[in-house]
């Protein structure tokens, strides 16, 4: 079975992992750390850490995935595909190529001229 890494973070995500861990080998999930939220300031969890920690799915949370801890994480998880939806952090050229299957983006617009927050 393939070895997919997923990266993503907020609600828009969580279809895409829920199909993938139905149907795939998902190896790990990298998302947002948890951020003050409310207004009590509270850390809340992104939505995908919490799907992935009830999939038993090992997370990763760097606030940048170019940090060398992140990088050897993601190295040792060994994806053979990476699928990312709404991360955001750009990826590098590394972790472009680090899957023999590529990295795949899924995005919410049917548009990629007008692609963006909106």
């Amino acid at each position: 079975m393939t070895r997919v890494a997923f990266m993503g973070s907020p609600d828009f995500a969580l279809p895409t992992l829920k199909a993938l861990a139905q149907h795939y080998d998902v190896v790990g999930v990298v998302t947002q750390p948890d951020r003050a939220s409310g207004r009590g300031r509270e850390l809340k969890a992104p939505p995908v850490k919490t799907l992935a920690l009830e999939l038993g799915i090992p997370v990763m949370q760097p606030e940048k995935l170019r940090l060398p801890e992140a990088m050897e994480q993601l190295r040792a998880w060994s994806p053979e595909l990476i699928v990312v939806a709404a991360f955001g952090q750009i990826l590098k050229k590394d972790v472009l190529e680090m899957p023999r299957f590529g990295c795949i983006n899924v995005h919410a617009s049917l548009l990629p001229r007008w692609r963006g927050a909106a």
